[in-house]
């Protein structure tokens, strides 16, 4: 019963799997002994092993799992903000000290995110402890404040107020504290080591490596000469040779990268130690280690190498057999969990996606490496020194400066703002940006910044880029939810079923207001949350109903048609909840005030998607939910989760936000219990996610700018063992969002102009993308949301041919216009709706959803020769595995059609006739005549939507021999995003 519930909808299965994680992907502490040829033990260490035996992927069918989170994390193009967003603009930095008499410096400029015409304030609060940055709306009616700004950090009590610094140079000295983030170039280690070797003074003793080891290195990077050497020399002599005379170089997406390889480093006969060498490998944090031998033969263990320094070893075999590389990470038991999580088995056939993984991975772990206790306390006294000498040296001066300078607000010295009448403001605000602007080239030229990561990433495919799914969309949207490949909105014109390139479907009109919505296929349910206040109602109805209206054209139902599928009780309900893993039930908590009312619905096997087409449509599901018990609060909840127990059998909870705190609430006894309390004036909860990990429940408690995890333990004794844990994490986001999504490995959270991109494990940064006027709209299965994009206004074509001649892409940095979407001539600002769909995000190439309620969209094709075409939907979702599958079985295809003898006249007479291809802009796909037809027929289906063809030239076809028929070439090339198929 259960396996024909699951199996019914890969969708719904997969919107329950992304809120699973583990931490297991990312290895377990071992232990680790190492001892010498007698067997007596030398040293011992704990580590994390990552080794891609967690078995991550053995739920996956072979072939169709594709990685998704080859990302660098917290990547300085997005972290240091000082030097992009404020080095050479005008802005305002101010000091101050709070209650405890501590020193601190806050940077405040109005900025244009990514030249998206959306202004911003981005603020940087720098402390001892760090620093702390997040982005505030811009209004040009609402002046803001010092103080406002400093609350929203969670700064509110001052022993001085901050005063306005005014010297140029205080950009030079801000910079300096930018960098103690870490540095944006890295050197790590590569040490040799041979078949059998076991200590480090044998690895570090071999003078020359072999031939597999070489083309290793020539895989990683370039060799370089050090002498004269002007770019990143990772602490290597380049002007004397002391450390060797050559070494491995490497640039990647903007990092310098220099390599400290162990048989390249001086070698000395006398010293068995190789101290030499040993000062630059083993003050390395990170240090790969090339092991020779069988996998069989003794395995390198990090307690073999005497180095308190090296936190991160990533042992690396090369099998000759099948030239493949293998690895395995090992992280000293302190550093923080960072990603990519090794694959399962963690064996690399394509050497440069080894070398990206590599390079990504130990990028990451250096950085996280700088978190551990022992670098981050020495992080924060150099920090914390910095700020000190910063501030003795300034308060003298700010005494003497005028102090109606320092009553200003920030409008006086924005762009947008008039310009200043005082002569002398003038100049020091030019002088202020020329001096800006020369650090910043100087900085540049000196390799001490990053390159833009979207110009060095450029033809790499992110998996949240999205897709077009409908263009100028002209209606307000209320709610949404996915139905199969399709989207029910509620909008201000009644409720609308939307597919990618039709018409929308009137479902309900005008006078039926949907606040909140759930569309469950498995379970052949409509849930809706109707009105507002009072009158607001919980309605329940037949999928299978809703669709027989849609496909018999019946009139439009309206609000006192919906009279039967009112839920008892739930009159003035503000808000409702349902379990994510309906289980054997589908339960749902409806809020009414401070009361809670809990329903159920068995899981009818009767009333299956199959048995329920068979009902009658004027039948009402109201009659199958079973009404529980009702619980009371102390206040009226704003957001609510169920939490799935272990057992299912008196141990669900419901988590509620309200107040100042998040509480979980017994679903059996109706007891509460407080989960964590808000330390802030404000509170601006967001939501309360359950994610389950390795079985467990969890929550993301989120509000303000802050995610907190907490791990839920079951029940005990009635009580829940709700106490710290070392599983229990948190990070915060640069922008307070107002939705939040989960879809392992990744968590985005929406705010009105932008989507902020984590990882869930760890809280690090991926992305920022910058969306203009963004609103979500549904997110359990696929995610959609609108958006605001240019689009011509003199075309009436349809919305498809429009999203195939506009960019189906997330409006990322790179894509998107940098001048003002006003200025563009002959075209004014709409909004669009787009798809992130969700396969791509949790990395597994999945069979397409339920079908669409609405026609399927079919084309196929009769060539000349009788042959049909394969159907294809109408979706530019395809995955470069499906496009590989096309590319494949139609190469087949064509080679069977031109395989067949030719007379050697006629092929004569077809090479001199053949005329020359042309495209349709205005259907984006590939055209021809004549003898063209037959392969052009066979590939319209698979062409559409491309935007460049090319062919070969006809005139050198002619010059051919024709003695061969399988000389003819025909080459077709479809540019699917940055997907190149080449099909002869």
């Amino acid at each position: 019963l259960m396996k024909h519930f699951y199996s019914s909808s890969v969708s719904e299965d997969l919107g329950c799997r992304r809120g699973e994680f583990s931490r297991k992907h990312y290895g377990s502490v071992e232990l680790l002994i190492s001892s010498d040829a007698d067997g007596a033990i030398q040293r011992a260490g704990r580590f994390r092993v990552e080794n891609g035996s967690s078995g991550e992927n053995a739920d996956y069918t072979p072939g169709t799992w594709h990685r998704t989170d080859v990302h660098l994390e917290n990547p300085e193009y997005h972290t240091r903000w000082y030097f992009r967003y404020f080095l050479g603009k005008v802005h305002q930095n101010y000091i101050g000290t709070d209650a405890e008499k501590n020193p601190f410096f806050l940077s405040v400029v109005l900025s244009d995110q990514n030249n998206q015409r959306v202004p911003q304030y981005h603020s940087i609060l720098w402390r001892k402890t760090g620093t702390q940055k997040i982005c505030l709306p811009y209004s040009p009616t609402k002046t803001l404040s010092v103080k406002s700004i400093l609350s929203a950090m969670s700064l509110d009590k001052f022993e001085k107020s901050p005063r306005e610094i005014f010297h140029p140079e205080i950009q030079k000295d801000l910079l300096v504290l930018e960098e103690q983030e870490g540095s944006v170039n890295f050197k790590f280690g590569i040490l040799y080591a041979k078949d059998g070797q076991l200590t480090d003074d044998e690895m570090f003793s071999n003078e020359t490596g072999s031939e597999s080891f070489q083309r290793f290195l020539h895989l990683l990077g370039d060799t370089i000469t050090l002498k004269g050497w002007t770019g990143y020399r990772g602490g290597l002599d380049t002007k004397n040779d002391t450390t060797g005379t050559c070494s491995i170089y490497t640039v990647f997406q903007g990092h310098e990268i220099m390599f400290h390889v162990s048989t390249m480093l001086p070698y000395s006969r006398e010293n068995k130690q190789q101290v030499e060498r040993k000062r630059h490998i083993g003050n390395d944090i990170v240090t790969i280690v090339f092991q020779e031998g069988e996998e069989s033969s003794p395995a390198f263990k990090p307690s073999m190498i005497r180095s308190h320094f090296t936190h991160i070893f990533a042992l690396v075999r090369y099998n000759k057999q099948n030239d493949s590389y293998r690895l395995k990470i090992f992280s000293e038991e302190s550093v923080p969990l960072f990603g990519p999580p090794l694959p399962s088995p963690p064996v690399f056939t394509n050497h440069q996606e080894f070398r990206n993984f590599v390079l990504v991975k130990l990028i990451n772990g250096e950085k996280a490496t700088l978190e551990t206790p022992t670098f981050s306390q020495k992080r924060q006294r150099t920090l914390d020194m910095l700020i000190r000498s910063l501030y003795q040296d300034l308060m003298p001066d700010l005494h003497k400066v005028n102090n109606m300078l320092n009553r200003r607000s920030f409008s006086d010295v924005l762009p947008e703002s008039p310009k200043s009448t005082r002569k002398k403001e003038e100049a020091r605000q030019a002088e202020f940006v020329r001096l800006g602007q020369a650090l910043k080239l100087k900085t540049t030229m000196k390799g001490d910044a990053t390159a833009n990561l979207a110009t060095t990433s450029f033809c790499k495919k992110e998996p949240w880029e999205s897709q077009s799914f409908c263009s100028n969309f002209p209606h307000e949207v209320v709610c949404a939810d996915s139905w199969g490949q399709s989207l029910l909105v509620s909008t201000d014109a009644g409720i609308l079923l939307i597919d990618d390139g039709q018409p929308s479907v009137q479902v309900f009109d005008k006078t039926l207001q949907i606040k909140q919505m759930h569309v469950l296929e498995v379970l052949d349910l409509l849930i809706a949350r109707t009105d507002k206040g009072k009158d607001s109602r919980l309605l329940v109805f037949r999928l299978s109903a809703v669709k027989k209206y849609i496909e018999t054209k019946q009139t439009i139902r309206s609000k006192h048609d919906c009279r039967e599928n009112k839920l008892e009780r739930t009159k003035g309900c503000h808000l409702y909840a349902i379990n994510t893993h309906h289980g054997s039930e589908l339960r749902i908590v409806v809020a009414i005030r401070n009361k809670l009312l809990l329903v159920t619905k068995k899981y009818n096997p009767h009333n299956s998607l199959t048995s329920s087409s068979l009902l009658s449509s004027s039948e009402s599901p109201v009659e199958e939910f079973q009404y529980i018990r009702e619980i009371c609060l102390s206040d009226p909840p704003v957001v609510m989760t169920l939490v799935d127990g272990p057992t299912g059998d008196s141990d669900n909870m419901i988590c509620v936000a309200y107040r100042h705190q998040f509480d979980l609430v017994n679903e059996s006894t109706g007891e509460s219990y407080r989960l964590h309390h808000v330390e802030t004036n404000k509170v601006n909860f967001v939501a309360a996610i359950d994610v389950y990990e390795d079985g467990e429940a969890g929550l993301l408690l989120c509000y303000n700018y802050v995610c907190q995890y907490r791990k839920v333990y079951p029940f005990n004794g009635g009580s829940p063992l709700i106490q710290p844990s070392a599983y229990d994490f948190h990070f915060s986001w640069n922008q307070v969002p107002y939705a939040v999504v989960c879809a392992f490995p990744y968590i985005l959270a929406f705010t009105t102009d932008s989507i902020e991109i984590r990882l869930v494990v760890n809280g690090n940064l991926v992305h920022t993308a910058v969306v203009p006027e963004l609103q979500l709209l549904a997110s359990r299965s696929d995610i959609y949301f609108k958006a605001t994009a240019a689009v011509s206004t003199s075309s009436d074509s349809s919305s498809k041919e429009l999203s195939s001649r506009s960019s189906p892409q997330t409006p990322t940095a790179y894509e998107m216009a940098e001048c003002p979407l006003s200025s563009l001539e002959g075209e004014v600002p709409c909004k669009n709706l787009y798809k992130i769909p969700l396969s791509n995000l949790v990395g597994r190439s999945i069979e397409r959803p339920l079908k669409s309620p609405l026609a399927p969209k079919v084309i196929t094709t009769t060539t000349s020769s009788g042959i049909a075409s394969l159907p294809v939907t109408h979706s530019l979702s395809l995955s470069r595995m499906e496009i590989k599958e096309i590319a494949s079985r139609t190469r087949k295809e064509l080679l069977g059609l031109l395989d067949e003898p030719i007379p050697k006249t006629e092929t004569a007479q077809k090479q001199k006739k053949v005329p020359r291809r042309q495209s349709d802009p205005k259907q984006g796909a590939v055209r021809s005549t004549s003898s063209d037809r037959i392969i052009s027929t066979s590939f319209e289906s698979y062409s559409e939507g491309c935007h460049l063809s090319a062919s070969s030239d006809p005139d050198t076809l002619a010059n051919r021999e024709e003695s061969s028929p399988s000389s003819y070439p025909f080459q077709l090339i479809s540019l699917y995003d940055e997907d190149i198929i080449d099909l002869k």
